[in-house]
């Protein structure tokens, strides 16, 4: 029996300006427990804005999504345009405000963002094969933008619950580690630090999102 491959997509590094680093690599770590193997990818673009991590302030620093990414994927990471959804069996996308800086521009637009091009064709083209995709955090708002009519959760902030429905998508409040799966859209979501959680409370929350992904693939 094969291992179920994952496509995982990252944002940048650092929770302000790119992919929360827990959720990236506890998925990554979830994964690997899971007994699946994963690539990582990331789009080959500016990043929106540099935040300072330690005093939060922006800073002129221009940096690259898929340079910074590469940071968490220890290298190992390619171009989301070289993305072919044919080689992969899930596709699921951590969140941080990268997710809504850089895969899409929620974080200034709200529910009238744009997807980035490459964030896009990926789900487009697993979404065509029937393929499973999940979304930690903020990122189900990408979900919401490209698919429309899927149910997803980032936890409880009704600002954010508001902006999904206004896309044409649904929320349903979730908890610490506690998932929604939308079977017909085949996608499975859950808020992790969307809401205040502590690292294993996010780890809870990742791990069930890729448990239920391998249960999808049926592996």
């Amino acid at each position: 029996m094969t291992k179920p491959s994952f496509a995982v997509v990252l944002s940048g590094c650092g929770v302000n300006d790119g992919a929360e680093i827990h959720e990236a690599v506890l998925t990554l770590l979830s994964i690997d427990r899971a007994g699946g193997s994963y690539q990582c990818f990331a789009p080959d673009i500016a990043q929106r804005d540099v935040i300072n991590h330690l005093t939060g302030q922006e800073v002129s620093a221009p940096r690259n999504v898929l340079v910074e990414s590469a940071r968490i994927a220890r290298g190992k990471i390619k171009a989301l345009s070289a993305f072919d959804a044919s080689q992969f069996d899930t596709l699921i996308l951590p969140g941080g405000f990268g997710a809504a800086k850089n895969l899409c521009s929620f974080a200034l637009d709200g529910p009238e963002c744009s997807v980035n091009v490459d964030v896009e064709r990926a789900v487009k083209a697993m979404r065509a094969q029937g393929k499973p995709i999940g979304a930690l955090c903020i990122a189900p708002v990408v979900l919401a933008r490209v698919l429309g009519d899927v149910t997803v959760t980032i936890g409880t902030d009704a600002g954010t619950a508001a902006a999904i429905e206004q896309m044409g998508a649904h929320h349903v409040n979730k908890s610490h580690g506690e998932i929604v799966v939308d079977q017909a859209a085949r996608v499975v979501t859950a808020a992790c630090y969307m809401l205040d959680a502590t690292i294993g409370q996010v780890a809870d929350g990742a791990d069930a999102v890729v448990r239920e992904l391998v249960k999808m693939v049926g592996r």
